[in-house]
């Protein structure tokens, strides 16, 4: 794909993601119960989500009217160019005041990521990745940790909240993990943790029921950093799955062996 049309394409992600940055901060605290609506049991939407959408939406469409969208609360199109879109990774804590939440946008060509962007609007941290080109926070170069022992590890999880029936198996996932590194930390922002995978901020990641939209930008991130990222059966699949295991090389396949004493056979790899 030329280097030109790349730039386009991750100046305009950068713009919306930071457009809804300024809408998440000035809306900030002021949520009252109305504002806030179930969409299934325990996740919800507030006018924030859709207020952010929209400008993603509204921006990259005003430069590139041919693509389609996949946005957590609005569109689901096909095409081959698609941008994946969570508008408010981290929706419940945004609810409560708990500061960590982000916007994920990534481009799709041919249902590859090429672009992704993460924008954590507290801290002003501005995670980007070009297929090809690296990884970057803030426009500075990162790479994912050195660290080569597992007892050494810091790891990022998300507990099953929309799939409550599966937290006995999780549970004991959690377990075999949880005795063998350093510690494990659920920030409740799961683009954020890929994105901190990236930086080297966490050694690794694991999660089960995701969206596209929660790891198609975090994923990008990862692999331009030089980590792995892959569903439970070591695949490639995890977009389709929503079941992710990912952290720097050497760290990532402990994570994988030790998810699959539990998982192996349970779930959709």
């Amino acid at each position: 794909m030329h280097e030109h049309r790349m730039t386009e394409f991750l100046k305009t992600a950068v713009t919306a993601a930071r457009l809804a940055g300024d809408i998440i901060l000035k809306n900030l605290g002021t949520l009252s119960a109305s504002d806030v609506q179930p969409k299934q049991a325990f996740d919800f939407v507030t006018k924030v989500d859709r207020w952010s959408e929209g400008v993603i939406i509204k921006t990259i469409r005003d430069k590139f009217p041919s693509h389609c969208f996949l946005a957590e609360e609005t569109l689901r199109e096909a095409g081959t160019y698609c941008w994946v879109i969570d508008p408010l990774d981290g929706t419940t804590n945004y609810i409560h005041g708990f500061p960590v939440f982000s916007v994920s946008i990534a481009l799709e060509h041919q249902g590859e990521p090429v672009i992704g962007v993460i924008f954590d609007p507290l801290r002003d941290e501005l995670f980007h990745a070009v297929r090809g080109n690296g990884a970057f926070l803030n426009n500075k170069k990162i790479r994912f940790s050195g660290t080569t022992n597992l007892a050494d590890s810091l790891i990022a999880t998300g507990f099953p909240f929309r799939a409550k029936d599966m937290l006995d198996p999780y549970l004991a996932a959690f377990k075999e993990v949880f005795l063998e590194v350093s510690g494990i930390r659920r920030a409740g922002s799961a683009a954020i943790d890929l994105a901190y995978v990236a930086a080297g901020r966490f050694e690794g990641f694991f999660e089960l029921n995701l969206s596209p939209w929660d790891m198609a930008a975090g994923g990008l991130l990862i692999a331009e950093a030089g980590g792995r990222v892959t569903d439970f059966g070591g695949g490639g699949h995890f977009l389709s799955t929503g079941n992710i295991v990912a952290g720097n090389a050497a760290i990532q396949p402990g994570i994988l062996r030790l998810i699959n004493k539990v998982f192996s056979g349970i779930v959709d790899r």
